[in-house]
């Protein structure tokens, strides 16, 4: 048997009249402080669109317009220059970053000149400037950590390295990064003499990589770290 609906009694009506009135109370009491959040609201809105649109959007124009070179630069493997530029008309991966550091392309000039500094044999600065890079893209994180991995090698800093390059083939999760990292993780616990991780890592590159060029021979690697223990 269906419920009866239930009446609303004029007790109801009271209770819902004095409800309203207490709200128009507090609009009328607070009316001033509630008017200025709203203008600030909306000013911060629009000042946020405003540096948007009138400064940062010319600023990262000019940053891609003045990256350019540089890049090309880089894939000449000019190094140097393409850090430090060449006086002329090009600034340098160091001049994009401090002149144009709030944009999105000074955060890639960060990457390129870790590149730099890591092929150069300056490691301590290619970490450093590759550690403030920061990136959601596939390729690019992972490649950064790659690199980082890289340069504690060169440093002497083995145990971090294998820890960078696990973090690397983590972060990257796909069939071209992650077996390169792990193979060169596996070989950093095994200069290390942490033969079960290494035999951990490359059973990995085996079973999840299988189809990559690190699968290849991988069981070589997992016999001679466990002919080691």
């Amino acid at each position: 048997m269906a419920e009866k609906t239930k009446k609303t009694t004029g007790a109801d009506l009271e209770n819902v009249q004095e409800v309203l009135t207490k709200s128009e109370q507090f609009i009328e009491k607070y009316q001033k402080q509630i008017l200025i959040g709203l203008a600030v609201v909306i000013i911060a809105v629009s000042g946020a669109m405003a540096f948007k649109y009138a400064y940062l959007n010319p600023k990262e124009a000019q940053a891609e317009a003045a990256m350019y070179k540089g890049e090309i630069f880089f894939q000449q493997d000019s190094f140097r220059l393409a850090l430090n530029g060449n006086n002329a008309d090009y600034i340098g991966f160091e001049g994009v970053i401090d002149e144009y550091g709030i944009t999105k392309t000074a955060n890639l000039a960060k990457f390129y000149a870790g590149i730099c500094y890591k092929n150069l044999g300056n490691y301590e600065k290619a970490i450093d400037y590759l550690k403030d890079f920061s990136s959601d893209d596939k390729m690019l994180k992972p490649a950064a950590i790659t690199a980082i991995g890289d340069c504690q090698v060169e440093l002497g800093k083995i145990d971090e390295a294998a820890e960078s390059f696990e973090k690397a083939a983590d972060v990257a999760n796909n069939d071209l990064l992650s077996p390169i990292n792990l193979k060169k993780a596996g070989l950093a616990y095994e200069n290390l003499k942490k033969f079960d991780k290494a035999i951990k890592v490359y059973t990995t590159i085996k079973e999840s990589y299988f189809n990559s060029p690190e699968a290849a021979d991988i069981d070589k690697y997992i016999e001679r770290a466990k002919l080691s223990k």
